[in-house]
């Protein structure tokens, strides 16, 4: 058993622990000397492959439970190992390397933040991990820990939309507002409407149009409201009724300009379902929110295991004053 001693934050062995980065990739040598973080020293600690002076696990276990979250980071730590993986403390908690390659001998894959259940997702924040992840040529992944010590990975990447094949609405209408709807004549000759999925049918003759589908086509010059009703004027009132109309304007327009057809994802407990005109079916889910918007980890466990059972994508489109950046989740096995 090779011994070691706590330093800082974590444990220093002699030259005779140099096997462990050798063989393992546990720890950062030094001279003659291994350094260990406290998560690799309580791991090899309780395999019995290291002694830290006389303490027993659960005292080793008592003087690094004082740095932050640190039971969790273990919990993550011993469950990548035991998956074959080797890992080490990286940019934001770890960084994970390929199955069979370690420190010396290939670089790391994976950079990953742990965080808990009831942990807030800001989402600007989380965009920034991703980027800076992918411009060291690595993917970004969250390992959640519940209640309960069991985890589960979620890779986070920046992943705008394709673009659809949806035909663009040509054809000038005139319509009349009621309350946050727009109601327009169906012409039975006209398939235009129907191709592109605007608008739900009110009757034989009459087309009912969202809020979002009326500012859209009013934005474009396609729609005329009966009365002289501009669109500043119809986005006030229909604003009184919907505090998200802002977010969910700018992101519905960003989806039919690629071509897309978002419809209304409520009965998914989101905004849009989003079609690309490629498939019979939707193949995203979309949830519209502002830059610095959070959301409990939870929340978007619900939203990610809802989105894969129904075979789509859980997209988030975070809206800044110039862009939109579509934020994708999705739970993954390592």
């Amino acid at each position: 058993m090779i011994k070691g001693e706590l330093k800082g934050d974590g444990v220093v062995l002699g030259e005779d622990g140099l096997s462990l980065y050798e063989q393992g990739g546990y720890g950062r040598p030094g001279g003659d000397k291994l350094a260990l973080s406290a998560e690799e020293a309580l791991y090899l600690a309780a395999r019995g492959r290291i002694c830290v002076g006389c303490y027993s696990f659960e005292q080793l276990l008592g003087q690094f439970m004082e740095k932050s979250y640190f039971l969790r980071k273990f919990l993550v730590y011993r469950d990548i190992r035991e998956r074959g993986f080797v890992i080490q403390a990286g940019p934001q908690d770890f960084r994970v390397f390929k199955r069979g390659q370690k420190p010396g001998t290939g670089s790391s894959y994976y950079l990953m933040r742990v965080l808990s259940e009831r942990d807030l997702i800001e989402f600007s924040k989380v965009a920034e991990e991703v980027k800076s992840a992918h411009n060291m040529r690595k993917q970004f992944l969250l390992a959640v820990v519940d209640d309960e010590e069991e985890i589960t990975y979620y890779e986070v990447k920046i992943s705008s939309p394709m673009e659809g094949t949806a035909k663009p609405i040509c054809s000038h209408i005139t319509g009349n507002a009621y309350e946050n709807a727009v109601i327009i004549p169906a012409n039975p000759e006209d398939s235009e409407f129907e191709e592109t999925m605007l608008g739900t049918k009110f009757d034989q003759e009459r087309i009912m149009l969202s809020s979002v589908e009326a500012l859209y086509l009013l934005k474009k010059g396609i729609l005329e409201l009966n009365g002289g009703m501009t669109y500043d004027e119809y986005y006030r009132r229909a604003e009184e009724n919907d505090h998200e109309l802002s977010q969910k304007t700018i992101t519905y327009t960003n989806l039919r300009d690629l071509k897309n057809i978002p419809r209304t994802a409520y009965k998914f407990g989101h905004h849009f379902r989003v079609y690309s005109g490629k498939k019979q079916h939707s193949e995203l889910l979309v949830h519209s929110l502002p830059e610095n918007e959070s959301m409990p980890m939870s929340v978007i466990s619900r939203s990610v295991r809802l989105a894969h059972s129904v075979r789509k994508k859980m997209l988030f489109a975070c809206v800044k004053k110039d862009n939109i950046e579509y934020i994708e989740f999705a739970r993954i096995k390592l």
